[in-house]
């Protein structure tokens, strides 16, 4: 067992040691603490004699010199890592458009989402604007494709913004005009911005903001009434649920009237059967269900007085039953529909749609009925590969249907999820130090077994017995003293200095160096997606193509799951020269595969004119070349040609070429 020795104060102004002995044992805790006590005649001199005695019990054993070494070096491992990997000047100047100066586009932990334009025969048959090849218009130098709208597009604009979202479309004639929640970099308050696009939604005017309050606003609700336009946007930050009229539209409103004095979101308003009817969600009541309840009101006009449903309220369910709204409602075929939000996995996880089969003063039923929307399977390097939560589709006077929607490539609260387990991963750095201080003999205790505090001041003997007695303080110096024989026990049985202990030393070691470059990829890695690189403010895809045979069908799998997953690869063509050629579901492939079969063997073969091909930059890459996607997007946008032709070729070999259509 352990010795105790308490100090004895002197009133005769001599100093007095106290001194905290480990227990008797044949090892010796590394970690010790030495404290002197200096009482000198003078009682004004006590209170810089404290700070001394303080002081004077720091030292700095072997163990803490080889634990400070070893932090030093698998830092020095953790920076060298860092300069390797995301040290990339290139990134910063050019991503998104964002140059080095600008505040926009910084990390935010509500995500990076951006819009992007679908277009339709119906609501149910979207498709992304890459799909339709609008690559031919004049303002788009190769295929125009999502996101049309990011932060960059506000941020180059001087309008410095992390993120846009909550998009809304109004159309006056062949104008479309966009409003949006964008959060501000500066302020990281909601404010609402307005763009305009002449060219069916290719490419965005940014014209301002709309509309900036002292509080958050988004979800900009805009809707004709009487030849007035007016703006719903949310505020529930302030309590209370706004209606704004445009005074010189888009750019300048008025408060028209508070429609309801509590803090509703994502709201709407809707004409149908005669009435109007407003959907809201109310997220402050007792007993309510976050992002899972909703409530309806009816009146004779937009601007009130509203009247509660008598089915209020109408949801109170789980997150991911789409009682949220997420957009504006459309009627097709006779039939109304309510986009609701899926909030299940994470915040805005995905949008449902909702056909109401009745809506009454007494009564509201509705059932969930497929989009038809596919989504990614590119994950993070997808613009909306994590999560879309808003869609707002319309019917244009050319019967054609135009749709916006909002997506991020990062579920909510990415950066709080790296952190931890960043932290998690340099916390394991820290164990394995221990661990290889065990090994070497230089940590020889777990614990101090004088492991309570010093008191500087006299206990008496009622305290000091009760410390003895106690119970819970003597099974945790048991619990310390088996503790301790752990170092020795470990290390009799790996024997360091064996070949085979040596092995193991090596092996703990990688684990460290492993888990430091682990918390350095979450720490400054970013949120893994390798984004695409924008060409005259736009993104673009182009078409990737392969020439291969049969004796390298192993080559051609691992080439077509890796690069149809990055971000601009809109289709995949691999010409076959040899062999029997395989099926493109043989293929894991996130875009569509087209094999071509040849009759020749040809190095030639991969330069016929094809007229299949949809995108004006074709990237000719051998199916033996593993490059991450972020060389190849950022390849493709610094070699793009100024001179317009019909298609471009991009070759590794070659320098970009005119080739046939």
């Amino acid at each position: 067992m352990g010795v105790y020795e308490a100090g004895v104060n002197g009133t005769d102004g001599t100093a007095t040691t106290t001194t905290y002995s480990c227990w008797n044992m044949s090892m010796r805790c590394w970690c010790r603490w030495r404290w002197e006590n200096h009482h000198h005649h003078h009682h004004h001199h006590h209170l810089h004699n404290l700070l001394h005695q303080r002081l004077s019990s720091l030292v700095f054993p072997p163990g803490f010199i080889f634990f400070l070494g070893y932090l030093v070096l698998y830092g020095s491992i953790g920076m060298i890592y860092a300069w390797l990997m995301f040290s990339k000047p290139y990134l910063r100047s050019t991503n998104a458009g964002v140059g080095l100066n600008s505040l926009g586009c910084q990390e935010d932990n509500e995500g990076s989402w951006s819009i992007g334009v679908f277009y339709g025969d119906s609501p149910f048959s979207l498709k992304p604007i890459e799909a339709m090849n609008e690559w031919r218009d004049e303002v788009a130098a190769w295929p125009v494709a999502n996101p049309v709208v990011t932060c960059a597009s506000l941020s180059v604009a001087g309008i410095p913004s992390n993120f846009v979202a909550d998009p809304f479309i109004y159309v006056q004639g062949d104008t479309l005009f966009l409003f949006y929640e964008t959060k501000n970099s500066i302020t990281s308050q909601g404010d609402i911005g307005v763009a305009k696009s002449n060219d069916k939604g290719a490419t965005w005017q940014q014209l301002g903001i709309a509309l900036d309050e002292d509080w958050h606003l988004s979800y900009p609700y805009v809707f004709n009434y009487l030849g007035q336009i007016y703006m719903m946007p949310e505020s529930s930050q302030k309590g209370e649920l706004c209606l704004y009229r445009a005074l010189n539209f888009p750019l300048q409103w008025t408060l028209e009237k508070v429609l309801a004095k509590r803090p509703l979101v994502d709201s709407f308003i809707i004409n149908h059967a005669g009435e109007y009817w407003l959907f809201g969600s109310d997220n402050s009541g007792f007993g309510t269900r976050k992002n899972g309840q909703l409530e309806i009101w009816y009146s004779s006009s937009p601007l009130g007085p509203w009247k509660p449903h008598k089915k209020n309220p109408i949801y109170n369910v789980d997150k991911s039953g789409g009682a949220r709204n997420g957009g504006r409602p459309f009627s097709y075929d006779g039939n109304l529909y309510r986009v609701g939000q899926d909030c299940g996995e994470t915040y805005g996880r995905r949008v449902r749609i909702f056909k109401v089969e009745v809506l009454t003063r007494v009564d509201y039923k509705e059932v969930e009925v497929p989009l038809g929307f596919e989504e990614s399977n590119k994950g993070p390097n997808a613009w909306n590969g994590a999560r879309y939560h808003h869609l707002d589709v319309q019917q244009m006077s050319s019967g054609r249907w135009i749709a916006v929607m909002d997506g991020d490539r990062v579920p909510s609260g990415d950066p709080v999820h790296r952190f931890i387990l960043g932290s998690a991963s340099f916390a394991a750095v820290t164990a394995v130090v221990v661990v290889l201080g065990v090994l070497h003999g230089i940590v020889k205790c777990i614990v101090p077994l004088n492991w309570r505090a010093h008191f500087p001041w006299k206990r008496n003997d009622a305290l000091l017995g009760w410390e003895r007695s106690n119970l819970f303080s003597s099974k945790v110096r048991r619990f310390c003293s088996r503790l301790n024989r752990v170092p020795l026990s470990v290390r009799g049985k790996a024997k360091p200095g064996t070949r085979a202990g040596k092995l193991v030393l090596a092996v703990i070691f990688a684990v460290g160096a492993a888990s430091m470059c682990t918390g350095v990829k979450y720490f400054y890695g970013g949120n893994g997606a390798e984004e695409p690189y924008p060409l005259n403010g736009s993104y673009s895809q182009f078409t990737l193509l392969t020439m291969t045979y049969d004796a390298r069908l192993w080559n051609l799998k691992m080439y077509v799951r890796h690069y149809s997953r990055c971000s601009s690869v809109k289709e995949i063509i691999v010409v076959w020269n040899k062999g029997t050629s395989p099926r493109s579901g043989d293929l894991d492939s996130a875009v569509p595969v087209r094999i071509r079969v040849e009759d020749k063997n040809s190095l030639n073969n991969r330069f016929k004119k094809d007229p299949l091909i949809k995108t004006r930059a074709v990237l000719e890459l051998d199916d033996d070349i593993m490059m991450a996607c972020d060389d190849i997007e950022r390849g493709i946008q610094c070699m793009a040609p100024t001179p317009r032709s019909d298609r471009w070729l991009l070759s590794p070999a070659r320098s970009w070429q005119s080739i046939e259509v």
